[in-house]
């Protein structure tokens, strides 16, 4: 979707995080203590803490998003997924026959965890008091997260960024904010020019490794000297380009490229997220939680958050006002779907 004019008649609304590091560290640090202390129990209720400190923290159109998420249904969801884990462990470690029979109905059933995943994190989700929700058909969750990756396995990769593509179609194009749909209109090739920079990068090692070799090639000692120190060299190096180069333009371009062309019914989002912004975000959030032993941790996610959320505007199309409250009316004589998910916790 094109931004909106600076002549519309909406002015678009910008999003902004308003919460503050010193808060978030005084909710981190009771959230740690007590999941030590209870042995785990207790991260599903520090996960919701976390999840409503940011959601109430984030606005748009002076109203803040919140989540309602149910701590006993986190629990329940973990609990399974510890269950599955042991099994499967207890099963390789014995009998690894009985190791692929357990695997097998897993594998077969990650689309339907993974889509309970979506409908949890979206039901429980809401802004002006009205909740999102995800439709999305278990067809397609079979297709995005079961074809699909067998299909970039037996292509080699080539296929990722389509596998991509399909995996925010079938993300976008299934949430409802009330009873008005997402709809995402980014191509395939946007994908692939993006993944395209990325191979670059992460291939740029590998070729001064080969340029290397061919100027040692005639030297059979200096040749595996050489190459001795590249192999040392070149696994970390790849590693930390990685995290300070690649990891933060593919966040960046993909959030641009995925909100840019995402529409709310007659709403759009534009999204402005540097590349060089985010890895220097990242780079120095990095050496800051190293130095203090981990305690800048909770400083960092909220860094991080401001900045990302500060990227992000709204571009309305209608009122929003008469808008919400058009949703308002048609979920109440709809009905909400009331049934209980169990939250996998699953991050896409």
């Amino acid at each position: 979707m094109e931004p909106l004019p600076a002549s519309a008649p909406f002015p678009r609304a910008e999003f902004e995080f308003t919460g503050s590091g010193g808060e978030y560290f005084r909710i981190w640090i009771v959230n740690l203590v007590l999941t030590v202390v209870t042995l785990g129990v207790y991260s599903a209720w520090a996960k919701v803490r976390r999840l409503q400190y940011f959601y109430r923290n984030t606005r748009v159109a002076d109203a803040s998003f919140d989540y309602h998420g149910n701590p006993v249904a986190i629990l329940k969801g973990r609990i399974v997924a510890v269950v599955l884990l042991f099994a499967y462990n207890f099963a390789l470690e014995f009998r690894p026959v009985l190791a692929l029979i357990v695997a097998i109905p897993v594998a077969l059933a990650l689309p339907w965890i993974l889509r309970q995943s979506l409908r949890f994190r979206l039901h429980y989700s809401s802004w002006r008091g009205l909740r999102f929700s995800f439709r999305g058909d278990l067809a397609g969750a079979y297709g995005v997260f079961m074809k699909w990756p067998l299909l970039v396995l037996l292509s080699l990769t080539l296929l990722g960024p389509m596998w991509h593509q399909r995996l925010k179609r079938y993300q976008h194009n299934n949430g409802f904010f009330g009873d008005t749909r997402f709809s995402i209109s980014a191509g395939v090739g946007a994908f692939y020019r993006i993944y395209a920079v990325v191979a670059g990068i992460m291939l740029a090692p590998l070729i001064g490794a080969a340029v290397l070799a061919m100027q040692l090639r005639d030297d059979a000692v200096s040749f595996g000297l050489g190459m001795s120190m590249v192999a040392m060299v070149l696994f970390p190096v790849t590693i930390i380009g990685f995290l300070v180069l690649v990891r933060p333009y593919l966040v960046a371009r993909i959030q641009n490229l995925v909100w840019n062309t995402t529409a709310l019914g007659p709403h759009g989002f534009e999204s402005r997220v540097s590349a060089r912004m985010l890895a220097w975000i990242g780079a120095t959030n990095l050496v800051l939680i190293v130095l203090t032993l981990g305690l800048y941790m909770p400083f960092a996610a909220v860094r991080l958050a401001r900045y990302r959320v500060a990227c992000m505007s709204l571009l309305p199309g209608t009122g929003l006002d008469e808008f919400v409250v058009a949703q308002k009316a048609n979920v109440d004589a709809f009905g909400e779907e009331l049934g209980e998910f169990l939250d996998i916790d699953i991050a896409l």
